[in-house]
């Protein structure tokens, strides 16, 4: 039985989710032939992803490859209300509730997870991490799964290196498909559609500081300067830093930034990355967002303890003022901003990353005999199956090497 707001909800959904379906072609393509050979016949899958538009896609994918799909969200605040009624209007049984608590969030996955599934897609770790604990008892019948994003394969292999992975976990996030793609084009896009909505301020002229330089940032960083930013770049990684410089991005520490900075957005996987020194410091008015996976970027706690009130400015918008009077605005709640306060990546982006949740489910259907409790990285030929389906959809075409040409690569005579 599925467990969402309310079911009449469920037309809006429906027109969201159809949406999105006319443009995420190569996940389309594979449902044809999911529906035609059904490689999940059999198997019950569990999904924990934002629960948005394009999620509810994959989910029905999936079920047309002969699957019993369980979805859920990965985020309280990203899921949204008429999608969730929508998909389990579909059929598919559906745990989502936006605005939960906490607690209420982590009892939404266990009640996914009593289905016991054969196969998961992972957004982050959450169904891991229960799996690996309280609900080990779920994951008696677990072939394998996938992860979605950076935060969550950081800590499957902080798992795989002290052995208590529960299963073979796909890398998807490290698919070309997914980060070339989906963190930077899907991320830069995204987040400044969400910061823009959100606080309808100008993006030129401002000073923006991004803080991480990996894909997410490069595309947070790229879009910024394309709408007239003053882009400062802040990193631990001396390489990407200077990646960073040779983009002709003004790179600083945060203790700098945070002086000048009219925008600033996280991107780092990490925690306390604007912390409490940094408030000291900043502008009246500065505008502070988060686009890693994780609420723990900005110390909003430390924020709500130094202010002397807190005030609710837009929706999505909490202000924090000062003792010294000045205000600062945290979006939404500091958890991810292009979900939290906007629609998530184009539905074109989440084409190519959903495309390659569904072929390395597939992969570890077919390969289950024999699988090691380990990290497995998504097969070339899946990344460049989607590549290619994607090209074709946009009506573009590549060269091909010839056999000379292959030799001549593959060789080393001159």
């Amino acid at each position: 039985m599925s467990i969402v707001k309310d079911m009449s909800l469920a037309p809006s959904g429906h027109q969201k989710i159809q949406w999105v379906r006319d443009f995420m072609p190569a996940l389309s393509g594979i449902e044809e032939r999911f529906r035609r050979e059904k490689p999940f016949a059999g198997l019950t899958i569990a999904v924990s992803v934002h629960l948005e538009a394009k999620t509810a896609n994959l989910g029905l994918v999936l079920r047309e490859g002969g699957a019993e799909v369980h979805l859920t969200g990965c985020n309280p605040l990203s899921t949204q209300d008429d999608v969730a009624a929508a998909v389990a209007d579909s059929g598919v049984a559906t745990y989502g509730v936006h605005g939960v608590s906490m607690e209420e969030y982590e009892n939404l996955l266990v009640e996914t997870l009593k289905c016991r599934p054969h196969l998961i897609v992972d957004d982050g770790g959450d169904l891991i991490n229960l799996l690996g604990g309280k609900c080990a008892q779920y994951g008696d019948r677990l072939i394998g799964g996938c992860e979605e994003t950076t935060t969550g394969i950081h800590r499957l292999y902080a798992r795989q290196r002290e052995g208590i992975l529960p299963c073979p976990m796909m890398a998807v996030n490290d698919a070309k498909a997914k980060h070339y793609y989906d963190n930077k084009y899907g991320t830069g896009q995204s987040t400044w559609d969400a910061i823009m909505h959100t606080t309808n301020l100008i993006v030129a002229g401002k000073t923006v500081v991004v803080a991480g330089y990996g894909w997410c940032g490069k595309g947070i960083a790229m879009r910024a300067k394309g709408m007239g930013a003053n882009v400062v770049v802040t990193e631990v990684d001396p390489f990407k830093a200077l990646d960073a410089t040779m983009e002709n991005f003004r790179v600083m520490s945060m203790d700098e930034a945070a002086k000048i900075g009219d925008i600033f957005v996280t991107a780092t996987g990490c925690k306390d990355v604007i912390v409490e020194r940094h408030f000291k410091m900043m502008k009246n008015n500065a505008v502070l967002c988060n686009s890693g996976h994780f609420d723990c970027e900005v110390d909003v706690a430390a924020l709500r303890a130094m202010a002397a009130e807190t005030f609710p400015r837009r929706q999505n918008i909490e202000g924090f003022r000062l003792p010294d009077g000045r205000v600062l605005n945290v979006l939404a709640e500091g958890r991810l901003v292009n979900l939290a306060g906007g629609n998530g990546h184009p539905a074109e982006i989440m084409d190519m990353s959903f495309a390659v949740q569904a072929l390395s489910l597939e992969w570890l259907a077919k390969h289950r005999e024999g699988l090691e409790k380990k990290i497995y990285l998504v097969p070339d030929e899946i990344d460049d199956q989607i590549a290619r389906v994607k090209l074709a959809a946009m009506g573009l075409s590549i060269d091909a090497l010839t056999q000379e040409q292959k030799a001549y690569l593959a060789g080393w005579e001159g």
